[in-house]
């Protein structure tokens, strides 16, 4: 039996063939480059699951593989002259409908989240150690969002930060998917939490956990006097020196990325010379990659679960519209996080 994108797939007795619909691109560009095409279903190698796609989240990830900036992405294997994976799209949810050798976490039918190459698709093949079960308690656009933006929140507030009770978090960006994260993370934790975004979302930070929020078109928060035990930078777009005015003595500024950094190597020099900096200061500057693995994707879902974390899912496309949701994210008009939804529940 074929797998096909017009009819139920059963769970036993499949097969890998077929065709699919995929959002692709043959040339770096814009969201213009995109198109919807058909291509043939993908075939699961060793290591590896095939998953019918239901839902798949959208992050500034998908923007800088789609544009082939910072150039330094092409270098590091990504694709010199056009992408290497031409499917967009990475974070995924939904069905494990065929199974590769040398898989025994999954069976077909399980419901998964994680990350996925291509998942902008109505079928992708994922790493079995990048995906784990998908949390019971929240619906399949929802579980779409948490892996990329949540885990890498979860790796800034607990691993780097390890923030405690009655601390002072500053999260910058905090409107965000990885912010809106990182709002949370750190309430639930016991801090205090002040973010900064634009005013116009001040009331989705809020809903995140944050007591405070600052709006930067107004206020300079690096001004302001104030200091700050732990600073999760997730805009990158605030020099070093101007943040360590307003971290403790022995705070922590996590750094999660470096947006506005240059069309070459992005925002990794402001990240390097953190690191560098660390080594002679009580403050602790940290950049990091947050690793693709299931015990962060189960440690992220135990949370939701547990009440202490929410999906912030604001937006839903359609697959053909996932272009607009690129679009919309690098252009600021989306709070919180976007999916893609491939197929409906």
């Amino acid at each position: 039996m074929s797998l096909t994108a017009t009819a139920p797939i059963p769970t036993t007795h499949i097969t890998t063939t077929g065709t699919m619909r995929a959002v692709s691109q043959s040339r770096y560009g814009s969201a213009d480059a995109l198109d919807v095409t058909t291509r043939e279903i993908p075939t699961p190698a060793a290591g590896q699951v095939l998953v019918r796609v239901r839902a798949a989240g959208v992050d500034r990830g998908v923007w800088h593989l789609m544009t082939g900036r910072p150039y330094l992405i092409r270098v590091l294997g990504f694709g010199f002259r056009r992408p290497k994976q031409p499917v967009r799209g990475s974070d995924v949810a939904g069905t494990v409908v065929a199974v590769g050798p040398d898989v025994d976490r999954f069976t077909v039918g399980d419901e998964v989240f994680g990350t996925a190459d291509g998942s902008f698709a109505e079928y992708a093949v994922a790493r079995a150690d990048r995906l784990a079960s998908a949390p019971q308690s929240v619906s399949a656009a929802e579980a779409a969002v948490l892996a990329v933006s949540g885990t890498t929140a979860q790796h800034a507030v607990e691993d780097v930060a390890d923030v405690q009770p009655g601390q002072h978090v500053l999260v910058l960006g905090a409107s965000g998917g990885v912010g809106s994260y990182a709002v949370q993370l750190a309430a639930s934790r016991g801090a205090t939490v002040t973010g900064v975004a634009s005013g116009a979302k001040a009331d989705h930070v809020r809903s995140m956990g944050a007591e405070r929020v600052v709006d930067y078109r107004t206020t300079d928060i690096a001004a302001s006097g104030e200091l700050f035990d732990v600073i999760i930078d997730t805009g990158g777009n605030t020099p070093l020196r101007r943040l360590r005015r307003i971290l403790s003595p022995e705070g922590t500024l996590a750094i999660v990325g470096g947006e506005d950094g240059g069309s070459l190597t992005g925002g990794i020099g402001r990240q390097l010379t953190a690191a560098l900096l660390s080594n002679f200061t009580s403050q602790t500057l940290a950049f990091f990659i947050t690793p693709e693995h299931f015990a962060p994707l189960e440690r992220l879902a135990a949370h939701v679960e547990a009440g202490h974390v929410r999906a912030p899912l604001t937006r839903r496309y359609p697959l053909a519209a996932a272009p607009d949701a690129i679009d919309d994210l690098v252009g600021g008009r989306i709070a919180g996080k976007a999916a893609v939804i491939v197929e409906e529940a």
